[in-house]
Protein backbone atom coordinates (compact mmCIF):
# COMPACT_ATOMS: atom_id res chain seq x y z
CA UNK A 1 0.00 0.00 0.00
CA UNK A 2 1.68 3.24 -1.26
CA UNK A 3 2.08 6.21 1.70
CA UNK A 4 1.86 9.25 -0.31
CA UNK A 5 3.65 12.48 -0.04
CA UNK A 6 4.16 15.71 -1.43
CA UNK A 7 7.94 17.64 -1.91
CA UNK A 8 8.19 21.42 -2.02
CA UNK A 9 10.26 24.18 -1.51
CA UNK A 10 9.85 28.07 -1.63
CA UNK A 11 10.82 29.88 -4.50
CA UNK A 12 12.22 33.48 -4.30
CA UNK A 13 8.89 35.02 -5.16
CA UNK A 14 7.46 33.23 -1.97
CA UNK A 15 5.76 30.37 -4.14
CA UNK A 16 5.86 26.47 -2.71
CA UNK A 17 6.51 24.63 -5.89
CA UNK A 18 5.68 20.34 -5.10
CA UNK A 19 5.55 17.38 -6.78
CA UNK A 20 3.52 14.32 -5.98
CA UNK A 21 5.57 11.20 -4.38
CA UNK A 22 3.85 7.89 -4.23
CA UNK A 23 5.83 5.23 -2.42
CA UNK A 24 7.02 5.59 1.15
CA UNK A 25 5.97 8.89 2.09
CA UNK A 26 6.74 8.46 5.47
CA UNK A 27 9.06 10.28 7.47
CA UNK A 28 11.62 7.19 8.23
CA UNK A 29 11.59 6.86 5.03
CA UNK A 30 10.92 10.15 2.13
CA UNK A 31 11.80 11.90 5.17
CA UNK A 32 15.06 10.42 6.09
CA UNK A 33 15.88 10.22 2.56
CA UNK A 34 15.28 14.20 1.83
CA UNK A 35 17.46 14.88 4.61
CA UNK A 36 20.46 12.81 4.29
CA UNK A 37 20.64 13.30 0.18
CA UNK A 38 18.49 16.65 -0.53
CA UNK A 39 20.03 19.46 1.41
CA UNK A 40 21.37 21.43 -1.91
CA UNK A 41 19.24 23.46 -2.80
CA UNK A 42 20.23 23.21 -7.04
CA UNK A 43 19.37 19.36 -6.70
CA UNK A 44 16.44 20.20 -4.62
CA UNK A 45 15.05 22.04 -7.53
CA UNK A 46 16.31 19.46 -9.89
CA UNK A 47 14.16 16.46 -8.08
CA UNK A 48 10.80 18.75 -8.22
CA UNK A 49 11.88 19.67 -12.01
CA UNK A 50 11.71 15.40 -12.73
CA UNK A 51 7.42 16.10 -12.15
CA UNK A 52 5.76 13.44 -9.74
CA UNK A 53 7.69 10.72 -8.67
CA UNK A 54 6.80 7.07 -8.18
CA UNK A 55 9.75 6.24 -5.68
CA UNK A 56 12.35 8.98 -3.77
CA UNK A 57 15.84 7.46 -3.73
CA UNK A 58 19.01 9.20 -3.09
CA UNK A 59 19.75 10.27 -6.62
CA UNK A 60 17.68 11.85 -8.76
CA UNK A 61 19.47 9.51 -11.60
CA UNK A 62 18.91 9.29 -15.27
CA UNK A 63 15.95 7.78 -17.79
CA UNK A 64 15.70 4.60 -16.67
CA UNK A 65 12.66 1.78 -18.22
CA UNK A 66 9.65 2.35 -15.66
CA UNK A 67 8.41 -0.84 -16.86
CA UNK A 68 11.35 -3.19 -16.12
CA UNK A 69 12.52 -3.49 -12.57
CA UNK A 70 15.44 -5.67 -12.74
CA UNK A 71 17.40 -2.88 -14.74
CA UNK A 72 16.17 0.00 -12.67
CA UNK A 73 19.31 1.54 -10.28
CA UNK A 74 17.97 0.97 -6.60
CA UNK A 75 19.65 4.38 -5.55
CA UNK A 76 17.97 6.55 -8.67
CA UNK A 77 14.77 8.22 -8.34
CA UNK A 78 11.87 6.79 -10.38
CA UNK A 79 9.97 9.53 -12.36
CA UNK A 80 6.67 9.39 -14.60
CA UNK A 81 7.47 11.86 -16.92
CA UNK A 82 11.22 10.94 -17.39
CA UNK A 83 10.89 7.56 -16.90
CA UNK A 84 7.21 6.66 -18.52
CA UNK A 85 6.39 9.32 -20.63
CA UNK A 86 3.41 10.98 -18.73
CA UNK A 87 3.04 14.44 -18.48
CA UNK A 88 4.85 16.34 -16.46
CA UNK A 89 3.24 17.46 -13.35
CA UNK A 90 4.99 20.17 -11.10
CA UNK A 91 2.59 22.18 -8.89
CA UNK A 92 2.85 25.61 -7.53
CA UNK A 93 0.61 27.25 -4.98
CA UNK A 94 0.63 30.91 -3.46
CA UNK A 95 1.00 30.16 -0.30
CA UNK A 96 2.12 27.14 2.25
CA UNK A 97 -2.17 27.01 3.60
CA UNK A 98 -3.33 26.09 -0.50
CA UNK A 99 -0.38 23.77 -0.57
CA UNK A 100 -1.49 21.84 2.21
CA UNK A 101 -5.05 22.12 1.41
CA UNK A 102 -4.53 20.03 -1.78
CA UNK A 103 -1.42 17.26 -0.31
CA UNK A 104 -1.11 13.73 0.42
CA UNK A 105 -0.64 11.84 3.97
CA UNK A 106 2.93 13.75 4.26
CA UNK A 107 3.70 17.25 3.17
CA UNK A 108 7.68 17.88 3.00
CA UNK A 109 8.99 21.64 2.71
CA UNK A 110 12.54 22.97 2.26
CA UNK A 111 12.62 26.01 4.42
CA UNK A 112 16.40 26.82 2.85
CA UNK A 113 18.55 25.12 5.52
CA UNK A 114 16.28 21.89 6.54
CA UNK A 115 13.39 20.22 5.74
CA UNK A 116 9.89 20.10 7.68
CA UNK A 117 7.12 18.04 7.70
CA UNK A 118 3.34 18.40 7.72
CA UNK A 119 1.86 15.19 9.01
CA UNK A 120 -1.56 14.59 7.49
CA UNK A 121 -3.17 17.91 7.41
CA UNK A 122 -2.16 19.12 10.84
CA UNK A 123 -2.89 22.55 11.73
CA UNK A 124 -3.59 24.71 14.49
CA UNK A 125 -6.21 26.70 15.98
CA UNK A 126 -6.38 29.29 13.40
CA UNK A 127 -6.48 26.74 10.69
CA UNK A 128 -3.10 27.00 9.75
CA UNK A 129 -0.70 24.23 9.01
CA UNK A 130 1.72 22.35 11.61
CA UNK A 131 5.19 21.70 10.67
CA UNK A 132 7.66 19.72 12.92
CA UNK A 133 11.62 19.00 12.04
CA UNK A 134 11.71 15.56 10.02
CA UNK A 135 14.17 14.63 12.11
CA UNK A 136 11.70 14.83 15.39
CA UNK A 137 9.39 12.91 13.27
CA UNK A 138 11.53 9.88 12.98
CA UNK A 139 12.42 7.56 15.67
CA UNK A 140 15.69 5.06 16.06
CA UNK A 141 13.08 2.15 16.15
CA UNK A 142 11.54 3.23 12.64
CA UNK A 143 14.72 3.80 11.15
CA UNK A 144 15.71 0.31 11.66
CA UNK A 145 12.55 -1.12 10.58
CA UNK A 146 13.13 0.37 7.31
CA UNK A 147 16.76 -0.34 7.03
CA UNK A 148 18.68 2.74 7.42
CA UNK A 149 21.92 2.50 9.23
CA UNK A 150 22.06 4.83 12.51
Amino acid sequence: MATRSNIAYKTAEGKIRSVYCHWDGYPAHNGEMLRRYYTDQSKIEALIELGSISSLAAELGEKQDFDDRSTQKDDWTLAYHRDRGEQLVVSEYDDVPSWIEDMEEYAYLWNGEEWLVNDHGEKDANGFPIFDFVETKITPEALEMVGWDK
